[in-house]
């Protein structure tokens, strides 16, 4: 992951929050620069599967509704219970408590209860299959445009870059589609239902319960505008560490050659230090919310508990119904943290898709056309004709050049660094296309021709040598599937690499790791 990555905001992993901070609510939410526009574009991917959703929807509904309805259920049992025991108290001839009535509550809850998880069930088995089947038609969009993408765009950007919009920012629309919608859908409804029932019961404590949301999102708003800024400043530090540790142990060596580990180190400890300031700060601060929303609440729900014990005393409301009240009451803000919280994710989840969206909208390489030259009989003549080209068309690099290459002729590209050694050798092969001019191989000009057959003709041997992880065999043949083990044998030694194979331990079978620091610099180019 590069630096870039770390400091636009990108999950770290591991990376904590103060107990009782409500997720999204007092980290630094990173907004899309067109949100409708991306988040059409997302629905379009949905499209598909827009009977999954209604039914996702309807199972979700369903589910809330019967778990909402439970507790107003269980207070009749409650609210029988009371008088079966009062009629006791007062010695009512043949007083008793009704435990048949009490069973048969008991057997509905389980009833509500279990078909509550079976929608449930229902819409995530639904959702998680079409959040997968979602972000696996975008990693293969993703996936095929980058294999479209020209050479520039790759040297453009660092790879940390390239990877975290294959991973994290489509990983993040996977969590959000397969979690956080649903989430969202539940949270809604029961924010309804449950003013519904409350209403039912009672408008008066209904309206209690109401007075302590202004205070408990003035509390949040105040201390989360606090605790923010502490987080966006423990993002930019947290940016900066993860920079200076893949700097200094990338290069290791140059750090221990340099003798610059003194240097190193405090340059370290600073940042770090810088972190940990920020950091507590941030995860103090937003650890407050928590407590001071319990007290918020308990004190709605000390006036709900007076009040309905007043009515109960009147007998204007049953306790089973203040039992219920007070269970409605204590979950009442749940769903409303529960919407802002995922109204912040589905931020930040648009804007992830809108970084997706814009690697699918750059411009492409330039299609090979229809009708391509095949050369049967390839012999290795080039010619460069009045070249020019620029990595920047205000920058011309190379300007009118020409060179006749004859088959069988061995050429040296001698200059300065910048001189353009390295990027003839990338218009020789199509990675950059020429301004003006023309380049022909064999007489053919190598626009006519496919860019696949005419690198086959080429072989390279980089300055930074990238071998895979596996055999050295597979290595060696990687690009012709076809290739026998003689071919490869015989490749092998043409290149001059056949004897330090031999005296590897499993020699052609010798696994390379991912880093290949089993073998040295100049036996990987040979390879």
């Amino acid at each position: 992951m590069s630096k870039k990555d770390i400091k636009q905001g990108t999950p770290i992993k591991g990376l904590g929050r103060g107990p009782g901070s409500h997720g999204n609510m007092t980290m630094p939410v990173e907004k899309a620069k067109d949100f409708k526009g991306t988040l059409r574009r997302l629905l379009d991917y949905l499209k598909p599967h827009l009977i999954k959703l209604v039914i996702t929807f309807l199972a979700a509904v369903a589910s809330t509704v019967f778990s909402i309805i439970s507790p107003k259920i269980m207070g009749r049992a409650t609210t029988k219970l009371f008088e079966g025991f009062l009629q006791k108290m007062r010695n009512v001839p043949n007083a008793a408590i009704d435990f048949n009535y009490i069973l048969n509550i008991i057997f509905i809850l389980i009833a509500l209860y279990v078909i509550s998880a079976i929608f449930r069930y229902i819409q995530q088995y639904i959702m998680v299959n079409v959040a997968q089947s979602t972000v696996y038609n975008m990693r293969k969009d993703i996936d095929s445009k980058l294999s479209r993408l020209p050479l520039k765009y790759f040297d453009g950007r660092t790879h940390g870059e390239i990877l975290s919009r294959v991973t994290n920012d489509i990983d993040l629309v996977s969590n959000t589609l397969q979690q956080s919608i649903t989430q969202f859908i539940t949270a809604i409804v029961t924010l309804v239902g449950i003013v519904v029932m409350m209403l039912t019961i009672s408008p008066l404590l209904t309206l209690v319960a109401f007075v302590t949301l202004p205070l408990s999102f003035l509390v949040t708003k105040v201390i989360a505008r606090q605790s923010q800024k502490y987080f966006a400043k423990q993002q930019k530090y947290l940016g900066q560490l993860n920079g200076q540790v893949e700097e200094m142990y990338t290069g290791h060596k140059i750090v221990k050659a340099f003798n610059y580990e003194k240097q190193s180190i405090d340059k370290f400890n600073k940042v770090n230090d810088q972190l940990y300031d920020v950091g507590w700060k941030a995860q103090f601060i937003s650890g407050i919310i928590m407590p001071l929303m319990s007290a918020i609440g308990n004190l709605g729900y000390v006036f709900i508990a007076i009040l309905g014990g007043i009515s109960v005393a009147k007998g204007t409301m049953t306790i089973g119904n203040v039992q219920a009240f007070i269970q409605y009451s204590r979950q009442f803000t749940q769903p409303i943290v529960q919407t802002a919280n995922i109204a912040n994710i589905i931020q930040s989840t648009i804007a992830a898709a809108e970084r997706v969206f814009e690697v699918l909208d750059e411009s492409e390489q330039i299609p090979d056309k229809k009708d391509m030259i095949h050369l049967d009989k390839p012999q290795g003549n080039i010619k460069l004709t009045h070249i020019k080209f620029g990595y920047n068309p205000e920058k011309i690099l190379i300007n009118d050049m020409n060179m006749d290459i004859k088959k069988g002729q061995t050429i040296a590209i001698v200059g300065p660094t910048g001189a353009g050694k390295t990027t003839l050798v990338n218009l020789l092969m199509r990675f950059y296309e020429i301004d003006d001019g023309k380049i022909t191989f064999d007489g053919v000009d190598i626009r006519d021709m496919k860019r696949g057959e005419l690198r086959s003709l080429f072989g390279m041997v980089l300055q930074d040598t990238w071998l895979f992880k596996g055999t050295i065999k597979e290595n060696i043949a990687y690009g012709r599937e076809d290739a026998t083990e003689q071919e490869i044998v015989q490749a092998a030694k043409m290149a001059y690499a056949d004897h330090f194979i031999r005296t590897l331990p499993d020699g052609y079978d010798t696994i390379i790791n991912e880093e290949a620091s089993n073998l040295s610099q100049g036996q990987k180019q040979l390879l």
